[in-house]
């Protein structure tokens, strides 16, 4: 089975900047395929798991959730099976546990936002934002 591993969480100040890293590797990823979606997704404390960011492994696609939008950016290194979360002027309302996920299929007309498409998930990485 493939597998995803985050890292880049931790602490920082409000209107500071994070940048989450997402390895993927394992034989199960069709990373080859310019239409095969990554995504970041956040859980805060107490509330349902929320859409952040996803990308096209084409690098040439990408979605937002209107929180985040102009904020956040997502992009990819293919060469090192990575996508990258940049979060910039961070907010308390950004804290929250961090997952990345690849999706179960490759070939949809644009990045999905729904959860419930991605296979595979990362165990997550927390990033704490203090006011």
């Amino acid at each position: 089975q493939g597998q995803l591993v985050e890292s880049g969480g931790g602490l920082v100040q409000a209107g500071g900047s994070l940048r989450l890293s997402c390895a993927a590797s394992g034989r199960t990823f069709n990373v080859d395929s310019s239409t095969y979606t990554m995504g970041w997704f956040r859980q805060a404390p107490g509330k349902e798991r929320e859409f952040v960011a996803a990308i096209f492994w084409s690098g040439g696609t990408t979605g937002y959730a209107d929180s985040v939008k102009g904020r956040f950016t997502i992009s990819r290194d293919n060469a090192k099976n990575t996508v990258y979360l940049q979060m910039n002027s961070l907010i308390p309302e950004d804290t929250a546990v961090y997952s990345c996920a690849a999706d179960c299929v490759s070939g949809r007309p644009s990045p999905t936002y729904y959860s419930g498409n991605y296979c595979t998930w990362g165990q997550g990485t927390q990033v704490t934002v203090s006011s």
